[in-house]
């Protein structure tokens, strides 16, 4: 049976579940802000979108305000960004960690229907590479 990301026990492993993380230093008010911000190769756009007022807002700045200003070497990055990320919100939420264990031997997947990256998309057939970078994180600790 799959973990969906939208259930409520497991929705702290959503980028938009509102966990702050300390993450290089800075405190950012969830995973998604902290995800958006590395984005920026701007500092002032760092800093506003770690500051914006949702993670639907820092996402919006960095893909659409920010866009120009995105890292170039960003696309090889961003995977190791994230799981570092998740590896910081497990660390730093207990609620992250009882969910990772409660997933245990189950697919964790990141059910968005429009996201065929990072979920798996309206028809199953996106990537899922959020729900696997948890998984190969809970793999790691056990």
């Amino acid at each position: 049976m799959a973990i969906n990301f939208y259930t409520p026990t497991f929705y702290v492993f959503n980028n938009f579940s509102a966990h702050a993380v300390e993450f290089r230093g800075k405190l950012y008010p969830t995973a998604e802000h902290a995800y958006q911000a590395t984005k920026c190769a701007d500092p002032q756009g760092k800093e506003e979108i770690r500051n914006a007022r949702s993670p639907l807002l820092a996402k919006s700045l960095a893909n659409e305000k920010y866009r120009g200003a995105r890292d170039p070497d960003w696309d090889s990055k961003k995977l190791a960004v994230v799981e570092e990320i998740l590896r910081v919100k497990l660390a730093q939420h207990a609620e992250a960690r009882e969910a990772l264990i409660k997933s245990s031997g189950e697919e964790i997947v990141e059910d968005s229907p429009t996201d065929y990256f990072w979920g798996a998309g309206a028809d199953g057939s996106g990537q899922n590479l959020l729900g696997k970078t948890w998984m190969k994180i809970r793999e790691a600790a056990t």
